[in-house]
Formats: C-alpha cells, structure tokens, sequence
C-alpha cells in the first residue's frame, strides 16, 4: 500500500465515522431509531453482496467462516448501532453518548494483549491518554450543560453496553477475520445485524418510517457511505494494523462531529474544543505511529 493511501485511508475513516453521528441527527425527526437501524443494515448487507457478486469475491467456504463474519456484525453493527441510536432517542445526551463511546480504545489497548498478544508500549498508552483528554476538552462545555440527576440510567447502561459489543467486535473481528475476502466478510457482518436489529425492532414496536426526501437522502448516506464506505475502511484499517492503534482513530470522531455539526446546524465550537480537537490529534498520532512488535 502506498505511503499516500496509508494516510488517506485513516482520515477518511474519521470523517465518514463522524458523519454516522450527523446523519443520525438529521433523519431523527423522520424515522424510529431502531427502525432506522434496521433497514439500514439490510440495505447495507444487499449493496454489499452485489459487490461481491461483481467482483467475484471469495465466500468463506466452511461454516465457521459464516459464523465468524456473522458474530462480528452482531457486535460492531446490530449492537454498537442500535444502542447508540437507542440511548440517544431515549434522552441519553450526545455528549454523553460519544464520551461513553471514547472509552473504547482505552478498554481495546488494556485487553490487546493479553487476548490478541499486542504489546502497548508506553508511546500508544501516552497517545491513548492524549486523545482522551483532547475528546474531554471537546464534550466538556457540551457536558457542564446537562444535569448529571436528569440523565436516563437505562439509557447510559444500553450505552455502555454498546460500547462494550464494538471493542469485543473489534478484537473479534482481529483474532477470527483475518484471511477473510474484504467484501464478504463486510458483508457478513451487516447480515449478522440485520438478524439482530430486525427482531429487535419488531419486539420493541419501533417500525415506523415517514416516506420523505430528508429520510431518503439521510438513508442513502448512511447506507453508500458510512456504512458501506466506512466499514471498508474499518476492515482495511484493522487487517493492517494493530485494534489498539485503529482504535485510538475513534478519538478524532467527536471533534470532526463537532466540526460537521458547525457547518451543517450551526453549533459554537469554543477554544477550549478546538484546542481540544488539536489534543486529540496529536494523541492519535502518537498511538497510530510505529510501535513495538506482537508478543506472539
């Protein structure tokens, strides 16, 4: 791979990861959350086999591969996505949510080694520390601004265990995907949680859709690019790299959200955001740069 495309491929991960966050907000008035969900992630699992049909990609050819695939989109996509969805439509703050959800790249180094061999040298532990504290800086004026008494605790609990389901998918996908076909492997995933978000909407009666061009364009972005585009890009990150150098990539999320969110609906970025967005830059550079080798 070349050195352009290594550089290009994390910062496109980034911006198609935030925007997630921005179209959620934008479709919110149009569609149920976990209704939402759902369709999207059959959506994204059809566009992704007709991919792999076009390409003539490789299918797992035992059971275990299908199972591998599946289990990892049960985690990153019909866990992680429906919780988040979830917590925020039921009164769990933004803020709150995308804090919960920094917490994730210090859970995935504190456990890649001793579950996938990943030596964390004190570089990336120093990066990690940096992109946590530049994301605390970038959600602190958001956070002083909600009353910890009104916040939902089944909410921040759903949260925490979404948070949860994407570092074990993350490690997951690391220890059992890793000579998997791109593509297919993608697209195993969404149909794993498509057969979790599905029934999952269904039992909780969130099925409504309101047939509108705002839901049609903000389906379409979630469904080509920040889905489709964007796990791509997660696969490609964590097949050549180290889960707890991608994962610190995550820290960035929350200052390009905030950023989006600027542009599009007209939210103030204080200086303490920004120099916080600069913090979180200069922690995932130091936690993505060269480190120490696998243990194994």
């Amino acid at each position: 791979m070349s050195s352009l495309a290594s550089s290009l491929i994390p910062a496109a991960f980034v911006l198609i990861w935030a925007s997630g966050f921005v179209a959620a907000r934008y479709v919110a008035p149009y569609a149920e959350p976990l209704a939402f969900v759902a369709l999207r992630l059959a959506l994204v699992a059809v566009v992704l086999a007709g991919i792999a049909f076009v390409l003539r990609a490789r299918w797992p050819r035992s059971r275990t591969g299908w199972r591998d695939g599946m289990v990892a989109g049960v985690l990153m996509q019909g866990i992680y996505v429906a919780g988040v969805f979830w917590s925020v439509h039921r009164g769990l703050p933004a803020g709150i949510a995308a804090l919960v959800g920094s917490l994730q790249p210090l859970l995935t180094a504190a456990v890649s080694q001793p579950l996938l061999g990943e030596r964390v040298g004190p570089r990336r532990w120093a990066g990690i520390g940096l992109g946590f504290v530049g994301t605390g800086l970038v959600l602190g004026p958001k956070l002083g601004a909600v009353d910890a008494a009104g916040i939902p605790p089944a909410a921040l609990a759903v949260s925490l265990a979404a948070m949860l389901a994407m570092t074990a998918g993350t490690l997951w996908q690391k220890r059992k995907g890793a000579g998997a076909d791109l593509v297919t492997n993608a697209c195993l995933q969404f149909v794993g949680g498509t057969a979790f978000a599905v029934p999952l909407a269904l039992a909780a009666g969130e099925t409504h859709l309101d047939p509108s061009l705002p839901l049609g364009l903000g389906m379409a972005w979630s469904v080509l690019v920040n889905s489709v585009g964007g796990i791509l890009l997660l696969l490609a990150l964590i097949r050549r790299g180290a889960v707890a150098g991608v994962a610190s990539l995550l820290f960035l999320v929350p200052p390009v959200s905030a950023v989006i969110a600027y542009l599009m609906f007209g939210e103030t970025l204080t200086p303490i955001q920004i120099a916080g967005m600069a913090v979180a830059a200069g922690g995932v550079g130091l936690a993505s740069g060269p480190q120490t080798r696998s243990t194994r």
